[in-house]
C-alpha cells in the first residue's frame, strides 16, 4: 500500500492526514495548535508540523506529502534564510492603509487586471508596504517574499537559515503554487508571471519570489526520501480535497468565512469583492472572504452562555427574520465588504424581537447572510451555482444547516466532516506521485430540504443599506 500525506498549515492549528493513495482511505492523522495573534513566528509552524507528524506515526512509510497553508501570510527571509521579523497573517488589518495607498498609486481598474485582485489589508503586498512605510529598516533586509506553504515546503526539503538546516539558504531553492502565488497582489493569475514592478511597489526594491509550480510537479523531496507536491493556498486545497467542479460553490465557515468555485476562465473584479485567484488545478477560482464566521457564534453562544449545540437548539425555537432582529456581524472589521474598522451592530431591538431565541437566530442568520452576499457577487461575474457545498465546524451544526437551506437560494448539501485543505494537499501528493489526478469518493452527511426564505436576506439587506447611507 503506498501512503501519501497531505498537511494543512492553518491559522489556529497544524493537521496532518495520511492516506492510501489508490482508494483515499485514512491510515492516520494528527494536528498541533499554532499561537493565536495575527502575528506569528513561523518557527511556531515549523515545530507544529513536526508535532504533528511525529503523532501522526512519522513519514518513514510515506512515499510523498504536500503541504496546504493559510494565504497571504508575509515571510519576510534575509540574505542568510532567517526570518526577519514575525510573520503578518491574512486577518491583520494593519496594513489597509497601505492597501489604499496602492490603489490610489496603481487603480483598481489596473490592479484587476494586472493582478486579478483590488488589495485589501489580507494581501501580501499590503504588508509588504506597511513593513516599507513602518519598518524601513526591517524591509531594507528583504532578500526574498514567501508565504506560509511556501517556507514550509522550504524548510521540510531542508532549506532553511545558516547554521540551522542542513543544506542551508539557498533562497532560490523557494517554490509555491498558481494558488498561493495569486492572493500576494504581485503575480498575475492570466500571464502565468510576477509583476515585478508591483512589487517593488510594495517593497520598494526587488527581492527573491519563489518559483511558480504547475499543478502535479514537485518541488523536491525530503532528505529522507519522501516526494514534495506544489503544495496550495488552503482555499484552493479545499476545493481540491473536495473535487468541486462546474455548478458546485464551496461556502466555508471557519475562521474567516469563504465562498470560491472552480471556473475555467480568469476573473477581473475592479470593485475588488471577487478576488480573482487561481486554483491548483490550473483553473482559476473566484473567492470572496469574510474576515467574520464562526467566532461570530464563539461571541453569541458565550454571550447567552451556551455551547454550539445550544445556540443552535435556542435558534430554531424563532421564526425566519428572527422576528426583526438583524445582527451585522463586523465584529473583526471586514475584509468583504471591505470596511477594516467596522463593527457589528444589533438593529431592530424591541420589547417583542429581544429575546435570548431571536438573538440566537440573528446570529446564524447574519453569518449566513454575509456568505450569501458572496454567492451573489460570484455569480455576478458568471459563475454558475446549481448546488452549495457547505463546509467547516460550524456546518455540522442542525440550525446553521436549515437556516442555510433557508438562506441560500440554491440547494445545501453538507459533505462529512473531514479535514479537506489536508486532504486537497493529499490529492496532489497523489498527483505529483503518479502523474495523475486521483479521484476519491466524497461522503455526504446531510441534504437539507430546500425551504428559501426571502425574508431573511431582504431585511438584513435593508439593514445594510441603512448603516451604509445608500
Amino acid at each position: 500500500m503506498s501512503l501519501v500525506a497531505g498537511v494543512d498549515s492553518s491559522t489556529q492549528s497544524c493537521k496532518v492526514v495520511i492516506r492510501d493513495s489508490e482508494t483515499g482511505a485514512l491510515v492516520r492523522t494528527a494536528r498541533a495548535p499554532h499561537p493565536a495573534g495575527t502575528e506569528v513566528p513561523p518557527d511556531a509552524w515549523w515545530r507544529a508540523l513536526q508535532e504533528a507528524i511525529a503523532a501522526a506515526g512519522g513519514l518513514d512509510d510515506v512515499d510523498a506529502l504536500s503541504v496546504a497553508g493559510q494565504q497571504h501570510g508575509m515571510v519576510a527571509l534575509d540574505r542568510d534564510g532567517k526570518v526577519i521579523r514575525d510573520a503578518l497573517l491574512w486577518n491583520d488589518t494593519r496594513s489597509a492603509q497601505a492597501a489604499r495607498d496602492l490603489i490610489a498609486e496603481v487603480g483598481a481598474d489596473a490592479y484587476a487586471a494586472r493582478t486579478g485582485v483590488v488589495p485589501v489589508a489580507s494581501f501580501t503586498a499590503t504588508k509588504l508596504r506597511w513593513l516599507r512605510d513602518n519598518e524601513p529598516e526591517n524591509a531594507g533586509r528583504v532578500a526574498a517574499v514567501a508565504l506560509p506553504h511556501d517556507w514550509l515546503t522550504w524548510r521540510l526539503r531542508g532549506f532553511g537559515p545558516t547554521g540551522e538546516s542542513p543544506l542551508g539558504p539557498v533562497l532560490e531553492e523557494l517554490t509555491t503554487d498558481r494558488s498561493d502565488a495569486s492572493g500576494t497582489a504581485y503575480w498575475s493569475p492570466s500571464s502565468g508571471d510576477y509583476d515585478r514592478e508591483l512589487l517593488v511597489r510594495a517593497l520598494g526594491h526587488d527581492a527573491v519570489l519563489p518559483r511558480v509550480l504547475s499543478p502535479g510537479e514537485s518541488a523536491g523531496r525530503t532528505p529522507g526520501g519522501a516526494l514534495l507536491g506544489a503544495g496550495a493556498g488552503d482555499n484552493a486545497a479545499a476545493a481540491l480535497g473536495l473535487d468541486a467542479g462546474p455548478g458546485d460553490v464551496v461556502v466555508s465557515i471557519g475562521t474567516s468565512g469563504t465562498v470560491f468555485a472552480v471556473t475555467p476562465e480568469p476573473v477581473h473584479d475592479p470593485t475588488g469583492t471577487v478576488a480573482g485567484f487561481a486554483d491548483a488545478s490550473g483553473h482559476h477560482l473566484p473567492l470572496v472572504a469574510t474576515l467574520n464566521a464562526a467566532r461570530v457564534l464563539d461571541a453569541l453562544a458565550g454571550l447567552l452562555a451556551v455551547d454550539h449545540a445550544g445556540l443552535g437548539a435556542l435558534a430554531l425555537e424563532a421564526p425566519a427574520g428572527s422576528s426583526g432582529l438583524v445582527l451585522q456581524p463586523y465584529f473583526e472589521g471586514e475584509r468583504t465588504p471591505n470596511l477594516p474598522d467596522a463593527t457589528a451592530t444589533l438593529f431592530g431591538m424591541t420589547l417583542a424581537s429581544t429575546s435570548r431565541p431571536n438573538l440566537a437566530r440573528a446570529a446564524i442568520e447574519g453569518l449566513l447572510c454575509g456568505l450569501s452576499d458572496g454567492l451573489d457577487a460570484v455569480r455576478a461575474q458568471g459563475v454558475s451555482a446549481s448546488r452549495v457545498l457547505l463546509i467547516g465546524g460550524a456546518a455540522q451544526n442542525d440550525a446553521v444547516q436549515r437556516i442555510a437551506a433557508q438562506v441560500f437560494d440554491v440547494p445545501v448539501v453538507i459533505p462529512s466532516p473531514g479535514e479537506y485543505v489536508a486532504d486537497g494537499a493529499a490529492r496532489q501528493a497523489v498527483w505529483a506521485l503518479t502523474g495523475s489526478r486521483p479521484s476519491w469518493p466524497l461522503s455526504i452527511a446531510a441534504r437539507p430540504e430546500p425551504d428559501h426564505r426571502p425574508v431573511i436576506r431582504r431585511q438584513y439587506d435593508a439593514r445594510r443599506r441603512h448603516a451604509s447611507g445608500s
